[in-house]
């Protein structure tokens, strides 16, 4: 079995393993945890495939970035002791069914779908267009999409902070 091969296996062993624990995970820190884990090591297959700057952007902005802002917000509302219930045996065998009628229709349409070889030229990567394609607007600009994902997460934490820090009555 060569590196490559090894690797491979080992860095869709740890996705799986840890995508599995995040889930099933009843404390919602360890759960933040393994999510990280799990992502970390999607960055591995970056690697493999030598996309180093898709790597950096997965570890900076998946990894780094949005594990930070989950753990962050779990220890500022003050639930990091929390433990999430059992849920009933009836949604856990429904949530298994969904899982593998979802696989099974994934890796169906992989395996119908003919995988060939491109034919057209490789492109040449350049970094002063990837530059600029993330700092621009218009067409191919990638600055629009991630402001916008920005606000998104920014209301989202604001959102889950004041769910938490809510009162009782």
């Amino acid at each position: 079995m060569g590196t490559n091969l090894f690797m491979f296996y080992l860095f869709s062993s740890t996705i799986l393993l840890f995508s599995v624990l995040a889930v099933t995970s009843r404390k919602i820190l360890r759960a933040a945890v393994f999510l990280l884990f799990a992502l970390v090591a999607t960055s591995g297959f970056y690697f493999m495939l030598k996309y180093q700057f898709l790597a950096g952007v997965q570890l900076a902005l998946y990894a780094g970035g949005i594990v930070v802002l989950i753990i962050f917000s779990i220890l500022l509302t003050h639930h990091i002791s929390h433990k999430f219930e059992r849920p009933p045996l009836m949604n856990l065998i429904l949530g298994l069914l969904v899982a593998v009628i979802g696989a099974s229709l994934t890796i169906f349409t992989f395996m119908k779908f003919p995988f060939r070889p491109s034919e057209g030229l490789p492109v040449e990567v350049n970094m002063q267009v990837i530059g600029f394609q993330l700092m621009d607007l218009g067409h191919n600009g990638y600055a629009l999409p991630f402001e916008v994902i920005s606000v998104l997460l920014l209301a989202a934490m604001i959102a889950a902070i004041v769910i938490a820090k809510k009162e009782k009555r």
